[in-house]
């Protein structure tokens, strides 16, 4: 097809689209109409662009939040019982948090916070720690 022919059937089609909505289709109407129709979509665009730019930001802050969680309990001592000592990690999407462990004794609760960078922690994580960082991403 060419141009010339592409051109008209664009042209024939405004028309239609004008006669549609009411405007009255002589030559100086068909340029307002179709001048008009140019702004709306520019507009459109615009708009467009704009949700893209949020829609970004919202996905780094989600990105930079707590998505990934997960709660191991257990026996930190023999003869404990009852699974009374638990590791909780609370991660980003990057593997980025804390894991929080708080150890049961007969006398005596200990609690030790573990910082992660990126999957990596600032102190090595216990078999129970890491298991819970490995169920947290599972999902």
């Amino acid at each position: 097809m060419s141009l010339s022919a592409a051109a008209w059937i664009a042209i024939g089609a405004a028309c239609a689209a004008a006669v549609a909505l009411g405007v009255a289709v002589g030559k100086d109407d068909l340029v307002d109409f179709a001048v008009s129709l140019q702004a709306r979509m520019d507009d459109l665009h615009g708009a467009v662009s704009d949700v893209a730019a949020a829609l970004s930001r919202v996905d780094r802050r989600v990105d930079g939040s707590v998505t990934n969680t997960s709660l191991v309990r257990y026996d930190a001592y023999e003869g404990a019982g009852g699974h009374q000592s638990a590791s909780i990690a609370l991660l980003d999407a990057n593997r980025t948090g804390v894991v929080l462990t708080a150890i049961q004794g007969r006398d005596y609760a200990r609690i030790y916070v573990k910082e992660l960078e990126r999957g990596q922690p600032n102190v090595a994580l216990s078999p129970e720690e890491q298991q819970a960082v490995e169920k947290a991403m599972a999902g």
